[in-house]
């Protein structure tokens, strides 16, 4: 048979599977580190977008502060002049999208102009909140917290400034109100990538601005706890109240004191690092490629450089023990193999004529223990049966034919009543029963068993019930049978009896020496696919584990000394194995043992069969 390269081939991918964990390792962790390469990217970056839109803020507030500044100067406002001023504050908000309202309060608190509302209607408005007593009080502009416009009843932050008269006293407040959900617009120039989204937050944690649905978010507190905003880190990663995992970088807005939040979707640094990790993929598979072609073409150096040593061994493994001739090897490993084999050719040479006389005293040895086994088996056989019929049948023949003659001369007698008559027939009937289990004894004795020939196992069964009932009353063991096959089996009659009656005999012995105050013998025929089983149950101890393996050996017996030979269960086997039947042990429900053997059954008699109703009626019923 020529050498398969298969089997070379898939040690050559196990080895290149196995040298390839290594850079698989490799792989995994340059995309790790790479992950975190773009991530630490992101975090630069939104890092520096917070910065850029704090400035951009801050940038706007000194907008407001210049604006502030140009309005307080203005004579109409210094002068409290209220038409005037609201007509004026209406055109600053044309001109300012981003705020809210302008509303001048007087030293009394009292409303003197607003862009939102006519002059008419400024006596209803409410008047400025503690900002414009914060204002009075310190003469410094006041920044405020997120509240609602007095005027325009919006989400706002006010921005509160001194407005000072002739005298350069204190002569009201200026107030100007930032539109928070269109303050985002400051950084709507600020490129970032999709989903990203810029927060401001004040030190109670409250939303005052956001890039992504203002009007949903603006006021909504992210912390239930203030927050020291020097004590906030530059980056962090976090989970925002629309679900998405930022990476966010922050900057303090002194102004406020606010600060500037800046998230970018988590997801934005593996994108940026799928084309780098598409070329390490790429060159990855192309060098797993290259390594696995040249693992092949030097797979197949070897495999050609092994031909040589295969045909070797193949001529060794069908008898020729001839050393090889010794070739040119290819390399050192394959000369050195060659010498290995030549030297196991020499050895194996010698090693088989050792074997060969080995075998001869062997076998010579094997054929006469089968000898003397046989011989003690006969002469067990022999000596129990003689036993048996010597012990049973001279005490028992004899009175019994008596009893018999004694009864029929009984019969003769014309004055015998009818009830006498009765029990003389009654009589007879037992002592017949009694010389059939006699007669049953004598054949089981005889010595030439005969050929094979078709026969039912129940009749086989009812024999050994015949025999061994008496003695399994006595002590006190309930025998039950179950036949449930009418199948034939090709066997000698006296053989299988033998096997069945050795059953019955072991499981006696097995309940009687556990001391069971209720024995119990089950013998169950039945059909086991194409074969008949024989099984026979007991309630005893059973068998140990560690003497399942030797129960069908020689000579192999758990009895006392003097009890038994042991020898049954091997004849058995001998006897069943020559009919290419099989026999075992296993244990049962009861705990105790079973064991049973199988035959080749034949087809089941027809029903017109006499011979087999009487067969099936001389079960005797179960007990």
């Amino acid at each position: 048979m020529p050498l398969k390269a298969q089997p070379i081939r898939r040690q050559a991918i196990v080895g290149l599977a196995i040298a390839l964990l290594p850079l698989g390792a490799a792989l995994v962790w340059s995309d790790l580190r790479t992950l975190q390469e773009r991530e630490g990217e992101v975090r630069g970056e939104a890092k520096s977008v917070a910065a850029t839109s704090a400035s951009y803020l801050n940038q706007y507030l000194d907008g407001l502060d210049s604006l502030a500044s140009a309005l307080s100067r203005n004579p109409v406002v210094r002068a409290l002049r209220t038409d005037e001023c609201s007509v004026l504050f209406g055109e600053v908000l044309k001109e300012h999208p981003l705020l809210l309202n302008v509303v001048l309060y007087g030293a009394d608190g009292a409303v003197h102009g607003s862009g939102l509302v006519a002059a008419s209607a400024l006596e209803r408005e409410p008047a400025g909140g503690s900002y414009v007593a914060a204002v009075l009080h310190s003469g410094r502009p006041v920044v405020s917290d997120l509240s609602t416009g007095p005027v325009s009843r919006k989400p706002t932050i006010v921005t509160a400034y001194p407005v000072r008269g002739e005298s350069n006293a204190i002569a009201g407040v200026l107030a100007i109100g930032i539109n928070l959900e269109r303050l985002q617009t400051i950084f709507a120039s600020t490129p970032l990538p999709e989903g990203s989204v810029i927060t401001l937050t004040d030190r109670a944690s409250r939303i005052l601005a956001r890039s992504l649905e203002p009007a949903r978010f603006i006021g909504t507190t992210i912390t239930s706890a203030p927050r020291e905003l020097a004590n906030v880190p530059d980056t962090q990663v976090a989970t925002g109240m629309d679900g998405v995992t930022r990476i966010f970088g922050n900057a303090v807005v002194e102004r406020g004191p606010w600060l500037v939040s800046v998230g970018i979707p988590r997801s934005v640094a593996a994108a940026r690092g799928r084309p780098l990790w598409r070329r390490n993929f790429i060159i990855s598979v192309v060098g797993i490629a290259a390594t696995f072609v040249i693992a092949l073409w030097l797979a197949g150096r070897l495999r050609a450089q092994l031909i040589g040593l295969q045909s070797a061994a193949q001529r060794i493994a069908s008898g020729d023990l001839t050393p090889p001739a010794r070739e040119k090897a290819a390399n050192l490993e394959i000369g050195e193999l060659q010498d290995a084999f030549i030297t196991m050719a020499a050895n194996l040479r010698e090693t088989r004529d050792a074997l060969d006389h080995q075998l001869e005293q062997e076998r010579k040895m094997h054929e006469a223990l089968q000898s003397l086994q046989r011989q003690v088996v006969r002469q067990e056989r022999l000596a129990a049966v003689g036993l048996l019929v010597s012990g049973v049948a001279h005490e028992l023949n004899n009175p019994l034919q008596a009893i018999l003659g004694t009864a029929e001369l009984l019969e003769s007698h014309i004055e015998i009543g009818p009830e006498l008559l009765d029990e003389v027939a009654f009589v007879k009937t037992q002592a017949g029963r009694a010389r059939e289990i006699i007669r049953n004894l004598s054949r089981f004795s005889s010595q030439q068993s005969g050929p094979p020939s078709p026969i039912q196992l129940r009749e086989v069964i009812a024999e050994v019930v015949q025999l061994r009932r008496r003695d399994l009353d006595a002590a006190g063991i309930a025998l039950d049978v179950e036949c449930a096959s009418t199948r034939p089996v090709y066997a000698n009659f006296t053989e299988l009896e033998q096997v069945t009656l050795n059953f019955v005999i072991n499981a006696q012995q097995s309940i009687e020496s556990a001391g069971r105050q209720k024995g119990r013998v089950l013998i169950r025929l039945h059909d086991a696919g194409r074969k008949v089983r024989l099984e026979v149950l007991d309630n005893g101890p059973g068998v140990r584990p560690e003497d399942e393996p030797k129960l069908f050996q020689p000579f192999f017996t758990t009895k006392p000394v003097g009890k038994g030979t042991g020898l049954g269960l091997s004849v058995s086997y001998g006897i069943i194995d020559s009919y290419g039947g099989s026999i075992g042990y296993r244990p049962n429900e009861w705990g105790g043992a079973t064991f049973f053997f199988e035959l080749p059954g034949g087809d089941a008699p027809s029903e017109n069969d006499d011979r087999s109703a009487v067969l099936h009626g001389s079960i005797p019923p179960r007990v």
